[in-house]
């Protein structure tokens, strides 16, 4: 956190709760001093002695709720959404991006990677929507915050007009994560015939010629990419100590050829050998969160808890579904399929780690970044009554009886 963001803060004491740290869950307090852990005090001995020594702190009693690190999710294209919520319709980026960020404290999120789509026929038509949107976050995130908003990046490779603007952004350090997509027919998440007709018809509100014309320009380009210029692109991120991801990848010789263009991230395999061989060739492997909560793909393929349950997962995403992180989290614990504290590292460690923020960011331990959230359950579901950003309390609630 920059010192004009964490200039004025007053000290925090979180108390009574179960805190989640890296490898167990403790009864205790959790005091931030400047914007970062200062202690995590487990004796009432310990806390009275924190409280003499920090004049007008902030008192936040946890109730024996859980205190988790804040979520980060590395890919949820919501944002999108959030600009264009019916095909052709479009809102003010400003508007999407404020009523967007603002939502996602009360989901835990306290680092959302926007993922931008950068290709044609999938996502938000036109470069200058991608461009305009990368440059308004930039701005957004240079002047406030209520979150910690950076950039994903997910360029379709194919899109051979798209990488002179790659390549700017990685030169002007303007993205924070790359992913390197292929979503062209017949294979990946549209190996099924007509399964990518089907989705562009639907998420674009396009007409059965004018996919049809989206699908032959496709093809077309899809034959004149070049391995080597992607290879420029991967030399030039790791120079800027930007992650690369591949995604969809449906098979072991994919994720080799992913793993030859410098890709650490593995998202959403489409198979549980995929995903297998990339975990044990050393990948991190990113896997839906909306996946794990409704139980199965929503397109038929991998089911993330299969992968989870072998060890062959160890990032959640929220995709498309902001809300579906914590929700994952505690679904896999309260099935046993990973004890709490191995559950929560998936949405905060993990990415924070697989995208070079570990050190900083993702767990509760003394000199990191203050990113907590405080939990409660009802009805076995996970709610946040309280998210704290870099030591700023950003978001509570109440509940009226």
């Amino acid at each position: 956190m920059n010192d004009r963001l964490s200039a004025g803060l007053k000290p925090i004491i979180v108390t009574n709760g179960k805190v989640v740290l890296p490898d167990q869950m403790v009864e205790a307090a959790v005091a931030v001093v400047d914007g970062r852990v200062d202690a995590i005090l487990t004796s009432e001995a310990a806390v009275h002695h924190w409280i003499q020594q920090h004049a007008d702190y902030i008192l936040i009693d946890a109730d024996q709720n859980y205190v988790l690190p804040g979520l980060i999710d590395i890919h949820c294209d919501a944002i999108e959404k959030e600009i264009q919520p019916r095909p052709n319709t479009l809102f003010p980026l400003d508007m999407a991006l404020l009523e967007f960020e603002r939502k996602l404290p009360l989901h835990g999120i306290t680092t959302m990677y926007h993922s931008l789509s950068l290709g044609v026929g999938l996502s938000l038509r036109g470069d200058h929507l991608l461009t305009g949107m990368v440059e308004h976050i930039n701005s957004y995130r240079s002047k406030r915050s209520i979150i910690r908003n950076r950039i994903h990046l997910r360029f379709e490779v194919s899109h051979l007009a798209g990488m002179p603007i790659v390549e700017r952004y990685l030169n002007e350090n303007a993205i924070d994560y790359l992913s390197f997509m292929d979503h062209s027919p017949g294979q990946g998440q549209y190996r099924e015939p007509g399964s990518f007709e089907r989705y562009v018809m639907k998420n674009q509100g396009v007409g059965v010629e004018e996919v049809r014309a989206i699908v032959e320009d496709l093809v077309k380009r899809r034959q004149l990419v070049n391995g080597e210029h992607l290879l420029e692109l991967s030399k030039l991120a790791a120079q800027r100590g930007i992650a690369i991801a591949s995604h969809d990848d449906d098979s072991i010789q994919k994720v080799e050829e992913s793993a030859g263009y410098g890709v650490s991230v593995c998202e959403f395999p489409i198979n549980l050998e995929t995903a297998k061989h990339a975990a044990e060739r050393g990948l991190r492997v990113c896997v839906g969160a909306p996946n794990v909560v409704r139980g199965a793909s929503h397109d038929k393929n991998l089911r993330a808890v299969d992968a989870i349950s072998v060890g062959a997962a160890d990032i959640l995403c929220s995709d498309y579904h902001p809300s579906s992180m914590l929700a994952a989290v505690f679904k896999l614990a309260d099935e046993g399929i990973a004890a709490l504290p191995d559950a929560v590292r998936m949405a905060s460690l993990h990415p924070a780690q697989a995208l070079g923020a570990g050190s900083e960011l993702g767990s509760i331990e003394l000199g990191k970044a203050a990113d907590l959230i405080i939990v409660d359950r009802y009805d076995g579901l996970p709610w946040v009554t309280n998210t704290i950003v870099g030591g700023q309390v950003v978001y509570t609630s109440a509940v009226r009886y």
